[in-house]
């Protein structure tokens, strides 16, 4: 039997990152929705319909393009919170500017006075406290 279904199973997409993703929300909706708002569930239900439908789809192609599409999407946002945790964990010790002509953020030592700060990006030189 278990042959049986690996054979069915050939050719097929399988469950990836955006998959993952998907049944996460479809059981926190399920659950929200038992709870508060009934159309919660239903939302919830037609994720697993599109995740079960992912799994089995014969066209790898376009599902790779979308899991890569998720995964580039999710990047962009937890690139985002890392840097600002980052900042904010090196903020007793450096201060962080932004370049007055290419709004790069450049990161310099706390406590040195008056300094003359150079962008490495445009090599535009500006001063400030640090």
């Amino acid at each position: 039997m278990k042959e049986r279904i690996r054979q069915w199973m050939l050719g097929r997409y399988g469950v990836d990152q955006f998959g993952q993703f998907l049944n996460i929300t479809a059981l926190i909706m399920v659950v929200l929705g038992s709870f508060f708002f009934r159309l919660l569930v239903t939302f919830g239900f037609a994720l697993i319909l599109y995740q079960t439908f992912r799994i089995f789809s014969r066209n790898i192609g376009k599902r790779s393009q979308e899991n890569l599409a998720y995964i580039s999407l999710q990047r962009k946002i937890t690139g985002r919170f890392k840097s600002a945790v980052q900042q904010v964990k090196q903020s007793r010790t450096h201060r962080f500017y932004s370049c007055p002509s290419c709004k790069q953020k450049v990161r310099v030592p706390k406590g040195k006075g008056k300094i003359m700060i150079t962008c490495p990006k445009c090599r535009a030189q500006f001063e400030r406290k640090s």
